[in-house]
């Protein structure tokens, strides 16, 4: 006999005592309240599928896979080492030293020298030992010069700047009556016509101009050559007549640095009267192979054997080989030294051409042919100056003696310290115009009217 369940209590609604579970009624759906605990049929496939794949069920997020997992262990790892107390030490200590080289390469970079960011950065790094890794990766940025071509500006010599050996005076004084000896009159010093380099020469190249004069006298002449493979490339080249100028040695800020030199590291106002030119010096004089004298004090020390240029207290300057053609005496007020001599005895040196990299200085992009400049005597004491964008050391030399140098050495090289400038009144001697020589080089003209980094020199009027 079917018996009552009291509501609330447990088991079926209705059915026998022998009854095992609910009956279905017609469409499959349990009667009563349980239903709600029925689970719905599904098919096999159904059944394998995982949760959010089925038909008709929201999407929900894929079980974490494996990697996903690692990935949680490890950030947990890391942050439970970044925890300890001597780690969080390191890292600020790291933190703070990148912190510094930022501030330091930033302050590097942005100086108002002339040079440029690149140039700035590059030493920063040459003078925290890191030159190695600057050398490397301008080795990869070199791009060598192209080949042929024109120059990218005229040659041509401005009316009223020509002479040539023809114009030069006689230096036979006029016949007068007079008893006393008349003077000699002055023989101005003019080189001859420079051959190109190039071959069959275009308008202008290697003739002398007149740039400066002291007393209506030619006291600095210039001239280009264009290069012989490189021909769009051209050479600027200078000639100073000593007996009308005198040459002053200027200390840099950085190089050789503070110290009582007795000269500005610039030339100041008030000291630009009779200005008539500047350039550049040698290379950083930790890799110069030498050291730096003026007014009494060194900065390293003077080497036998090393390429000298050595500035007298009377204006004037002599190039040779220090030990061997000078040695300090009384009458020297400066001495820069620089490698070793690229002209001795009006012959270029023989290994100009072999370990460039290592005898003739690292050039940016790791190449030959980069911005060079040099400096020598002839063998009547005219200072012959030469710098161009395309030279290896080799043709440097080659320059040097052409223009007349029996002694002669490498200053400076690549571009943002090659520099040569001459200097025009235009109305206002106190405060001359500085004119670049060649048109293509990278520092302002107006560069040495501030603190410079480098050493430089100064060409006044006698």
């Amino acid at each position: 006999m079917a018996r009552m369940v009291p509501r609330g209590g447990v088991g079926p609604e209705w059915g026998n005592e022998g009854d095992s579970g609910p009956p279905p009624d017609q469409g499959g759906r349990l009667r009563g309240n349980m239903s709600r605990y029925a689970e719905p049929l599904q098919s096999e496939d159904e059944r394998r599928q995982a949760p959010g794949q089925g038909p008709g069920d929201p999407g929900l997020l894929e079980r974490p896979s494996k990697d996903h997992r690692r990935r949680k262990v490890r950030f947990r790892r890391t942050r439970r080492l970044f925890r300890r107390r001597s780690v969080r030490i390191i890292s600020a200590v790291i933190g703070i030293f990148f912190v510094w080289v930022l501030f330091s390469v930033g302050q590097a970079a942005f100086k108002n020298n002339g040079q440029g960011v690149s140039a700035n950065v590059a030493e920063w790094a040459r003078d925290h030992y890191l030159g190695p890794v600057v050398t490397f990766g301008e080795w990869v940025s070199y791009n060598p010069p192209p080949k042929g071509g024109k120059p990218a500006f005229s040659l041509a010599v401005p009316s009223g700047e020509g002479i040539s050996q023809s114009q030069a005076p006689t230096g036979k004084a006029p016949a007068t009556k007079a008893k006393a000896p008349a003077k000699p009159a002055f023989v101005p010093d003019i080189p001859a016509t420079l051959k190109s380099l190039a071959g069959a020469p275009i308008a202008g190249e290697g003739q002398w101009r007149v740039v400066e004069k002291v007393n209506g006298e030619p006291a600095i002449l210039t001239t280009f050559l264009r290069d012989a493979t490189y021909t769009s490339e051209v050479n600027g080249i200078a000639s100073i007549d000593q007996r009308l100028v005198t040459f002053s040695l200027r200390p840099g800020t950085e190089d050789p640095g503070p110290a009582n030199w007795g000269v500005p590291d610039y030339i100041p106002t008030g000291q630009r009267t009779g200005l008539l030119a500047t350039f550049n010096g040698g290379f950083k004089l930790d890799s110069a192979g030498g050291g730096f004298y003026l007014n009494g004090i060194y900065h390293g020390s003077l080497e036998d054997g090393a390429a000298s240029i050595v500035y007298y207290k009377n204006g004037t300057v002599k190039i040779g080989e220090w030990g061997r053609d000078f040695s300090m005496n009384s009458s020297i007020e400066g001495v820069r030294q620089n490698l070793k001599l690229l002209v001795d005895h009006g012959q270029v040196s023989a290994d100009a051409n072999s370990d460039v990299m290592s005898n003739w200085g690292a050039t940016l992009g790791g190449g030959y042919y980069v911005w060079r400049s040099g400096i020598g005597i002839t063998k009547d004491g005219r200072i012959i100056y030469v710098y161009g964008p395309a030279l290896d050391a080799q043709d440097l030399g080659q320059l040097l003696q052409r223009a007349g140098a029996v002694e002669g050495m490498q200053m400076d090289i690549n571009p943002a310290w090659m520099k040569f400038d001459y200097y025009q009144a235009k109305g206002n001697p106190a405060d001359p115009t500085p004119v670049p020589l060649l048109p293509t080089q990278q520092p302002s003209p107006y560069s040495y009217y501030t603190p410079s980094t480098r050493d430089f020199t100064a060409v006044y009027a006698r």
